[in-house]
């Protein structure tokens, strides 16, 4: 599928800052797409350049196959939805979503339908005449979302739009917001931090870091296979081991010594050789915490620690297990009734188990990333 919205070779610098650093990145159209990224990757900046509110110093931006760059904001067929909503105080919710159509000179009429039809959407007709400081949060992003809608763009923008909301909040607006894309079916680009709504929105998430992006995929795919220690990192919390290829079992299995604990298999998803220094990340729920020392098959691991930290959180439990020189954090998640057994608990001696196929190769050993990695709780 061609691209709808594409960033060809963008770079934005403020003075010595390069903000952005020559970024090619394809959007489809009607999905809903997340930059995601800590604090200063250039995600916002990249949405801006799509809003017009920055031109790029080199590169272009293209929408539906014509050359947006140099057009300002008001002639750009995208909407931007802020995190702070900037609906007009003194206005009813009505009114702040007429108020697009008043500036783009709609018939009356027309502009009652299309308020009419924003209300249904956002389900606030009850609070039509309304002004903003009578509303909930929830309620003033859902008029925020309708007032962007209203004037039928091609792309609307998104820029961290539930970041001022509580937790319980944020993830009811976030299956609204989904339930809304469906219904207007037009491009969504979501900018945010927050790992766990761009997974949970996203038909496609980039993940930034420092001006470019590491890496582009549906959610499952940046979960289950990232391409670098930062987005194994960034996405989730996993463990990090670094170790040296001993032998290569056959075409899909290596055997790896890891300093601290001895030999385990893992998994070939990248070219490697004997002899190659190699990272290797396992998600926390891929351990299994079992007190007694496993019977395991030739693709399975199992190494020896003891507990040295352990957090409820109700739906599960996290246990951080010192395994030689390493710490590692295994999730139990309790499908069964907890108290009709005893768990683990700080300083009993534990097995970690998981099978080959659960650990995932990032690229391989450099010596400059030596200590950079940190493992969960610490």
């Amino acid at each position: 599928m061609a691209a709808y919205l594409r960033f060809e070779n963008v770079t934005r610098r403020f003075g010595s800052f390069t903000a952005v650093n020559d970024v090619t990145l394809d959007i489809e159209k009607g999905e809903t797409f997340s930059l995601l990224g800590p604090s200063g990757c250039g995600k916002t900046t990249l949405l801006r350049m799509a809003a017009g509110f920055d031109q790029p110093d080199i590169g272009r931006v293209f929408l539906d196959g014509k050359d947006i760059t140099p057009l300002p904001p008001d002639q750009r067929p995208v909407n931007t939805i802020f995190q702070s909503y900037a609906l007009f105080p003194h206005l009813s919710v009505r009114e702040n979503i007429a108020f697009g159509p008043k500036i783009a000179k709609w018939t009356p009429d027309a502009i009652a339908r299309g308020v009419d039809e924003m209300l249904e959407l956002i389900d606030l007709k009850a609070h039509a005449d309304k002004k903003p400081s009578q509303l909930s949060g929830g309620m003033k992003q859902r008029v925020a979302i309708a007032r962007a809608l209203v004037n039928k763009p091609k792309v609307l923008l998104l820029d961290e739009p539930l970041a001022a909301l509580d937790l319980k909040l944020r993830q009811r607006l976030i299956v609204e917001l989904d339930a809304i894309h469906d219904e207007v079916g037009i491009t969504f680009i979501y900018v945010t931090h927050d790992q766990g709504e761009a997974m949970s929105i996203s038909d496609r998430i980039a993940v930034m870091n420092k001006g470019v992006i590491e890496q582009v995929g549906p959610p499952a795919q940046i979960y289950e296979a990232p391409r670098s220690s930062f987005v194994a990192a960034f996405i989730g919390d996993t463990n990090f081991l670094d170790g040296k290829i001993t032998d290569k079992i056959d075409t899909h299995f290596s055997r790896c010594e890891v300093n601290g604990f001895g030999s385990i298999v893992i998994d070939n998803d990248k070219p490697v050789a004997p002899g190659d220094r190699i990272h290797l990340s396992i998600r926390p729920e891929k351990l299994v915490v079992s007190r007694d020392k496993p019977e395991i098959g030739p693709l399975d691991n199992a190494v020896e620690g003891k507990v040295e930290d352990v957090i409820y959180y109700g739906s599960h439990t996290r246990y951080w297990v010192r395994c030689g020189e390493w710490k590692l954090c295994a999730e139990m998640q309790h499908r069964t009734f907890l108290l009709d057994h005893a768990p683990p608990k700080w300083g009993d001696t534990v097995w970690l188990m998981w099978d080959a196929n659960d650990g995932f190769l990032l690229e391989q050993y450099r010596e400059e990333d030596e200590g950079m990695l940190t493992l969960p709780g610490e």
